[in-house]
């Protein structure tokens, strides 16, 4: 695993003292590039909550998108705030004002918001898989099956795990000790580089977090994969070439938002050490918490005809209002 490597055992560091914050040693410490890093990172962030607020205004105020997928795809968007919000900001103020630093609650935070942020991620998609395939396979039933108790009671039960599991995985992590080093090597609080630094045994919860992370992956896999063996032979089965395109068109996005951040988050955390490297783990740790928020509005825009039609009219409206008003 990435994170087993430069592990601290209790013997090798005695002194241990009272952890007050870390050091995130980020991308780099020469003043020009935190200059940078701050307006590559405010752009990203501004990317990420205009077009998440933009698909949740839309599906809002628009009556004819209350259905179920957009349902889901409205808390995607909530969780994708959140899970950007969790790590982008903190990350700026420390470049913006020249400093590394972060108090220890603030860490504590970041890695259990992550954890909940990430794991909800990942359970509403599978959530969103599932809908897909009532609605291609059982379009008659869909209403009856989908209906609004099951939407929020499956939303519910997925942020309510994802919760559990950031707690238990936040509560094992800072249940170590940290000795002299308190230097974490990413540009956020994150467990497999808050590990390294421990002077605990940290075999067991490194031994745990594996099994989690590959029990999750590979049971959200296998329940999208088989959602998606059904519905490509449900689709294969449809006649008209126009029916297999719409029918398309409804699960291509989901199919590369899933796909997209279950490679990168297995990536991030069951690649061998070997691959593991200072540039390589922030690269990896960029691509699983940043870019999921800024590309799932613009993936399921752009392959989304209801979404643009909806946000066109939108703003449309929007610039009429400003015209005859002004």
């Amino acid at each position: 695993m990435a994170f087993s490597e430069g592990l601290f055992s209790s013997n090798e560091m005695i002194n241990q003292t009272s952890v007050t914050g870390f050091v995130l040693l980020g991308f780099s410490s020469i003043r020009e590039l935190q200059s940078f890093h701050f307006v590559v990172f405010l752009s990203i962030y501004l990317v990420a909550m205009i077009g998440n607020f933009l698909i949740i205004t839309t599906v809002l105020q628009n009556h004819h998108l209350h259905t179920p997928m957009y349902f889901f795809l409205v808390n995607l968007s909530v969780v994708d705030i959140g899970y950007i919000s969790t790590t982008v900001p903190k990350s700026m103020a420390n470049s913006l004002l020249d400093t590394k630093l972060i108090s220890y609650p603030g860490c504590v935070t970041q890695v259990l918001l992550v954890n909940t942020f990430g794991g909800s991620e990942l359970s509403l998609l599978t959530v969103m898989a599932y809908d897909r395939y009532v609605a291609i396979c059982y379009p008659l039933q869909y209403c009856l099956i989908m209906n609004w108790n099951v939407c929020v009671k499956m939303t519910a039960a997925s942020l309510l795990c994802s919760a559990i599991n950031g707690v238990v995985q936040a509560t094992s992590m800072f249940s170590l000790h940290f000795c002299s080093s308190h230097v974490v090597e990413q540009f956020f609080c994150d467990f497999p580089e808050l590990l390294k630094i421990s002077c605990s045994d940290t075999q067991p919860i490194i031994w745990n977090i594996f099994a989690i992370t590959l029990i999750a992956c590979s049971t959200c896999f296998l329940l999208v994969l088989i959602s998606y063996i059904y519905i490509f032979s449900t689709v294969f089965k449809i006649q008209s070439a126009q029916g297999r395109r719409k029918a398309f068109s409804t699960c291509t996005p989901h199919l590369i938002v899933f796909s997209f951040f279950l490679t990168t988050a297995m990536f991030s955390y069951l690649r061998p050490k070997s691959l593991s490297s200072l540039p390589l783990n922030l690269l990896s740790a960029v691509l699983y918490t940043i870019l999921p928020p800024v590309m799932n509005p613009i993936i399921y825009s752009l392959r989304n005809r209801d979404i643009q039609v909806a946000v066109l009219k939108m703003l449309n409206k929007r610039v009429k209002f400003h015209i005859m008003n002004s």
